[in-house]
């Protein structure tokens, strides 16, 4: 019954994929150098949750979840083939419920095929500016303000000095945030090509991380299990052994140390050529980076240039904890073996923070505002995420789906408040049960 419940969904999955010509179907991503085995070990066991069920009924004459196999199994009588107690009505009630569920999935497939038939007609009709032109321009624009930062710090006088750290420091976020976020899925160019350059150039040379295992974690995992328990649950930001205000406020400064300490001891589970690959461009990342404080900002010493990397390096790594962990922590969480469809996990397990012009130019729309969009179309750019908005939103609210949207400052709230509950204990399964 298992197997057969398993065959069925992959082939669902086949046929939204079919339903989303635009949308290309990436082949699964398998890290170089890991065996079956050990890719299975990236998924850890789930532990004795909670249950908190939520209602059965979804918009549209949709259901959540699915049966259990007794309802599906003896359709047709017992064991013996005889009618089970209860009789014709005890039989005609499972065979509805087997329509029931059969009704479901088509019901799914239609919202997300609708939606995505919406949303191509609006990429279809925007210019390549709209789909990559706003977004490359922005990286560009950073790429060529970091000269003016680094002359700025050889001033003597304080106001230009900390204005040559503030550009170094959005210029490095912006870099390394939304132009590695937008290279992992491939959205800064049409070219697979130039998209795997960019992404090793991003991720690798400027973001001092290994490309395979980023866009695994990222792309493969997160996204493709949003919330899910020990798959795609944003678990990898949670350090359950610190104090709250230290975990929120403290620790986010270690971020440009821990980064490449982590990506270091990923480099075993990937290929040898793989690694000395990262481990040479994240050399010539962090060199360069050091060289020019020396040689251009004409800092005197080694502790002092590298201090500087440290201030511009972690200048917004407050907010950038804060919204990965924001946007699904301490939303529903879901099982593996009952999560629900895409259009569900990614309204349900998905929230949008509002537009900030610091943090939308850093992070990008698809990070901040528009993070839903991004989860429904992980291709799109930061700035066809924002154009596609009002049109996601809309469906959204019409079709009575969730279009979960909080300020910045309700959330830091909620977290503070309740941080030994989503941030140390594991939260509780939201379980989607019921037929109709």
């Amino acid at each position: 019954m298992e197997e057969a419940w398993q065959e069925q969904e992959q082939e669902e999955e086949r046929m939204l994929r079919r339903s989303q010509e635009w949308y290309p179907e990436e082949e699964p991503l398998r890290t170089s150098g890991l065996s079956q085995e050990e890719e299975g070990s990236l998924r850890p066991s789930r532990g004795p949750f909670h249950q908190e069920r939520l209602p059965a009924k979804l918009p549209n004459g949709c259901q959540r979840g699915r049966p259990s196999e007794e309802q599906v199994s003896g359709e047709e009588g017992g064991e013996d083939g005889r009618p089970p107690s209860g009789g014709e009505e005890m039989l005609l009630s499972r065979r509805l419920a087997k329509e029931g569920m059969e009704k479901r999935r088509p019901c799914e497939e239609a919202l997300m095929g609708e939606l995505s038939e919406m949303v191509q007609r609006v990429v279809r009709s925007s210019s390549w500016w709209e789909r990559h032109g706003a977004d490359g321009t922005i990286l560009a624009l950073n790429f060529l303000s970091l000269p003016i930062g680094f002359l700025l710090l050889r001033s003597d006088h304080l106001f230009a000095f900390l204005l040559g750290v503030a550009i170094l420091g959005v210029a490095h976020h912006t870099i390394t945030v939304k132009g590695s976020h937008m290279a992992s899925h491939n959205a800064l160019a049409e070219s697979k090509s130039w998209g795997k350059l960019w992404a090793i150039f991003f991720i690798e040379v400027c973001s001092s991380f290994t490309a395979e295992q980023g866009i695994y974690n990222h792309v493969k995992m997160h996204h493709g299990y949003t919330n899910v328990i020990g798959l795609g649950d944003s678990s990898t930001w949670k350090l359950p052994f610190l104090n709250c205000y230290i975990y929120m406020f403290i620790a986010p400064l270690a971020v440009p140390i821990i980064t490449p300490l982590v990506a270091i001891g990923l480099l075993k589970e990937v290929e040898w050529k793989t690694a000395i690959r990262t481990l040479f461009c994240m050399f010539v990342g962090l060199y360069s980076h050091y060289w020019l404080l020396l040689n251009i900002s004409e800092f005197q010493s080694m502790w002092s240039a590298l201090s500087c990397m440290l201030i511009t390096r972690s200048l917004l790594a407050h907010p950038y904890i804060h919204v990965n962990i924001f946007q699904h922590i301490g939303l529903p969480m879901f099982s593996a073996d009952k999560k629900p469809k895409r259009i569900h996990m990614m309204t349900l397990g998905v929230l949008n923070l509002p537009r900030n012009p610091l943090l939308d130019w850093s992070f990008g729309h698809s990070l901040i505002s528009c993070h839903v969009e991004h989860h429904l179309f992980p291709t799109l750019s930061d700035n066809m995420c924002l154009k596609i908005k009002p049109v996601v939103s809309q469906y959204l609210k019409e079709k009575k789906l969730p279009y979960n949207e909080e300020s910045y400052w309700s959330r830091l709230k909620l977290f503070l408040d309740k941080y030994e509950e989503l941030m140390v204990h594991a939260p509780p399964i939201s379980e989607l049960v019921g037929i109709q």
